[in-house]
């Protein structure tokens, strides 16, 4: 994969409608100086889409962001740049063209997203390599996956970069397509067979156990016993351990028959790094009170706080909730994602209640709903029911061949 520097990328919105409906252009983002600059199409302001509201409003003229933050890109397009294992991806190829991961600008990173990208923003250039509609294997790309943490680069860099999408994290990702009995497995991240979906399966990283993809599977079982909206999930056989995770798509053929759906993390909307923790689930609550104007998606919200707490599950930073806008501009949150057993900063959870990150109690919890206006009786029966589907951990991590050591450890912490 050859290196091809840009100096513009214009930003369009694809929901997949068909029917010969096109993408909308949305607007230019250009960089001079350093200094990254955006401005909306002048046809693009009148259809009302407000795609980033924050930072983002619907208005005329040309806007500069901080360079310090997101390198200068405003936080619905940052949105759409990996980290963690695609940025690893990327700057191998970087490597591999004799190159330094500072020498692509955000624009360069945003042209090898291009039209495959989380969500329905796509970007012009697009130097993204496609992938044909042939057959993977998961366990050669974990093998793949393995080996780029090990040092290496070449040609496996190149189809793992293809396969990556703009997914984030830590862990290796790919954006596969699964039929509907989860046997035939294909290349997922353009468009696929209408006898496939959009899916996306992890691999563990260096500091995982062996057995990481099934107890976030069991996390999944146990999150939708507790309320939570999820997509399907599903844990793949694995040649050793325990199988790997993998999750639907939510961004992906939508409830409501379109294609792509805008996806916008917390991180993104709030334009705050989301490695400096700072979040706490009362404005986690209020912003999704305030973007969807439905309460139900407010009482989402705190089903997620309850279980994430309950659950011990403290990488609850701003990345990992996501809202998704329709091609009407209606927005409401994403089904849950990155449900697993996890440490936060010093043992804290990454979103606090209350201004509470430590040792957060039942009373706490009851505490945000009535901050937040939520029913008290709702509080009660939430609690509850993450308190239900919790119990089951033991059975669960014995059913899903979970190391003995890592089930003593997570029941030890959920207290069942």
């Amino acid at each position: 994969m050859k290196f091809k520097p840009v100096e513009q990328i214009a930003v369009g919105l694809d929901f997949g409608l068909g029917s010969g409906k096109k993408m909308i252009p949305v607007g230019r983002l250009a960089m001079r100086d350093g200094v990254i600059y955006f401005e909306y199409d002048g046809a693009f302001l009148k259809q009302g889409l407000d795609l980033s509201p924050s930072i983002l409003p619907l208005e005329q003229g040309v806007k500069s962001f901080d360079r310090h933050l997101f390198n200068g890109l405003p936080g619905a397009f940052n949105d759409n740049l990996p980290d963690g294992w695609g940025r690893l991806l990327f700057d191998r190829m970087l490597k591999s063209n004799e190159l330094l991961p500072n020498d692509a600008s955000p624009l360069d990173r945003l042209a090898y997203v291009g039209h495959t990208g989380i969500g329905a923003l796509v970007y012009d250039p697009d130097h993204g390599d496609s992938q044909p509609d042939t057959e993977v294997s998961l366990d050669m790309l974990a093998q793949k996956a393995a080996g780029v943490l090990e040092g290496d680069v070449g040609e496996v860099i190149a189809e793992l970069l293809a396969l990556n999408g703009s997914s984030a994290g830590a862990r290796p990702k790919a954006m596969i397509a699964v039929d509907a009995n989860h046997k035939n497995i294909i290349h997922g991240l353009s468009d696929v067979p209408s006898t496939h979906q959009h899916w996306l399966v992890k691999f563990s990283n260096t500091e995982d156990d062996i057995d990481a993809g099934a107890v976030e599977y069991v996390y999944s079982i146990m999150a939708k016993e507790a309320g939570i909206e999820m997509m399907g999930t599903h844990l793949f056989e694995a040649e050793k351990g325990a199988g790997y995770f993998a999750c639907k798509r939510f961004d992906r053929n939508t409830p409501e028959g379109e294609g792509r759906a805008h996806a916008h993390t917390a991180c993104g909307i709030l334009h705050s790094d989301f490695r400096t923790p700072t979040l706490d689930y009362k404005d986690l609550i209020s912003l999704t009170q305030g973007l969807t104007k439905d309460i139900r998606e407010a009482e989402k919200m705190y089903r997620l706080a309850v279980f994430n707490v309950l659950a011990y599950n403290q990488d609850d930073h701003s990345k990992n909730f996501t809202y998704l806008m329709n091609s009407r501009g209606e927005w409401k949150l994403s089904p849950a994602y990155d449900l697993t057993f996890s440490s936060g900063p010093g043992g804290e959870q990454s979103a606090t209640v209350c201004g509470r990150g430590k040792n957060i109690n039942l009373t706490d919890l009851q505490e945000l709903a009535q901050k937040t206006g939520l029913d008290k009786e709702l509080a009660t029966q939430v609690i509850e029911r993450a308190q239900d589907a919790l119990s089951s951990w033991p059975t669960l991590a014995k059913e899903y061949s979970i190391h003995n050591d890592t089930a003593a450890l997570i029941q030890k912490r959920l207290g069942v």
